[in-house]
């Protein structure tokens, strides 16, 4: 049975992870955890938060997902995007999911990732 996401798998380019690491760690505030030694000779670096893990990979032929993402949720989010936009990160906020604030932003390499509150009231800022 399904209990719960033990991670999430991003692509990126060859050469990205020093880029990767910059928006991971020091922009969106996450911890680089090592991988393997097996694994880590493949390239790519994982990062966690909390209980969120997000493993990226090299993609020799990468092409960032127009649609794909994950959504991750956060406190305190009107904080958190105006950290994201002061440290240079993209910050497109979208109205359209009931019940939540929610914002998308892109790391260095284009990868998509939508950051989500759940709220009682309705619209951002009341």
């Amino acid at each position: 049975m399904l209990v719960a996401v033990d991670h999430v798998q991003l692509a990126a380019p060859p050469g990205s992870e020093d880029a990767l690491r910059a928006y991971y760690v020091d922009v969106l505030g996450m911890t680089e955890i090592p991988k393997p030694p097996v694994l880590a000779a493949r390239g790519g670096c994982w990062f966690e938060a909390g209980y969120v893990q997000l493993h990226i990979g090299v993609e020799n032929d990468f092409r960032a997902a127009k649609k794909a993402h994950p959504g991750l949720r956060v406190t305190r989010i009107e904080e958190y995007a105006a950290r994201l936009e002061s440290l240079g990160a993209p910050v497109t906020w979208d109205d359209n999911l009931p019940g939540h604030l929610r914002f998308y932003s892109q790391d260095p390499v284009g990868n998509r990732l939508e950051f989500l509150e759940p709220v009682r009231r309705s619209g951002r800022g009341e």
